[in-house]
């Protein structure tokens, strides 16, 4: 039998554009909308509703026509699973946000290779590799990259960051948002903590007998990897643990602002719960 292959970032985009995740996370699109928690750290930290906002691992549009039904009108999003992008064109175009000067802007689009695959609002051409041509709203030339970059904020909700392999590939992506964003701006952004409960420290510690003994699933690509079946489908999820995060963050040029576990910042209703485990929630600011 053949060794197993290792998880990439292949494996996760057949996975979002297969047909029980496309429908999954539609159907949150169009029925959950914006979880309480992230609506208080929205407005806790995107106070300006004519903020310039990049959303990366835009999905369906959930956290998307969220941000827009609370009156942002500056908002970029993208995700790599070009099924999901179609459904939130198809949903901003259904609630009006897909029509005028302050339509939605959804690209096809990947996290991890902002600095190299040109991340347009519109069809410029990259003038440089390796920086990002970005148009505004007003039709302004702008290069994301470096210090001063375009957007005034960024969110990567519901753990995308965690759903790409690789410890050095979650660097990437956090480095290239903080390149397009302006010095200062947040970052908004959630993940699981494998160490918030003595029921999750107890499994990890077991998970740790396995990596030593070399008896891990071989398709894992570090320890705190997870690949699952569910009803959305198959699952890739990396579950840090904080030390982890904010090492990440500080060698990619963010300042941590903020953390905390969801139930710590109020009661969520019982379809988000359903939805979705137990996260951490994070802010950081652009250095």
């Amino acid at each position: 039998m053949p060794p197993a292959r290792k998880i990439s970032p292949e494996t996760v985009r057949a996975d979002f554009n297969d047909l029980p995740a496309v429908v999954h996370y539609t159907r949150a699109a169009h029925e959950l909308g914006l979880w309480a928690s992230e609506r208080l750290l929205i407005e806790r930290h995107f106070p300006d509703r004519t903020a310039r906002l990049l959303e990366a691992g835009c999905g369906a549009g959930r956290v998307t026509l969220g941000l827009w039904a609370l009156g942002y009108r500056r908002l970029t999003a993208f995700d790599f699973a070009d099924e999901l992008v179609d459904q939130a064109r198809s949903l901003a175009a259904e609630r009006g946000a897909d029509t005028g000067p302050d339509a939605i802007t959804f690209l096809h689009a990947d996290a991890t290779r902002l600095g190299e695959c040109q991340l347009l609002v519109d069809t410029t051409p990259c003038p440089a590799a390796g920086r990002a041509a970005v148009v505004g709203p007003e039709g302004r030339g702008e290069t994301a990259g470096g210090m001063g970059g375009w957007f005034d904020g960024a969110l990567f909700m519901f753990n995308g960051l965690m759903q790409i392999p690789g410890r050095e590939n979650r660097r990437a992506a956090l480095d290239g948002l903080r390149r397009a964003c302006r010095a200062g701006a947040p970052l908004l952004f959630t993940t699981h903590d494998r160490d918030h409960s003595p029921a999750e420290r107890a499994m990890w510690r077991l998970e740790a007998l396995r990596w030593t003994r070399g008896a891990q699933d071989p398709r894992l690509v570090e320890f705190g990897d997870r690949y699952f079946e569910d009803q959305a489908g198959r699952t890739f999820m990396h579950l840090p643990a904080r030390a982890e995060i904010l090492a990440d963050l500080a060698a990619t040029g963010w300042r941590h602002g903020f953390d905390a576990m969801r139930r710590e910042l109020g009661e969520e209703s019982r379809a988000v719960r359903d939805f979705s485990d137990e996260c951490r929630f994070w802010v950081a600011h652009a250095g």
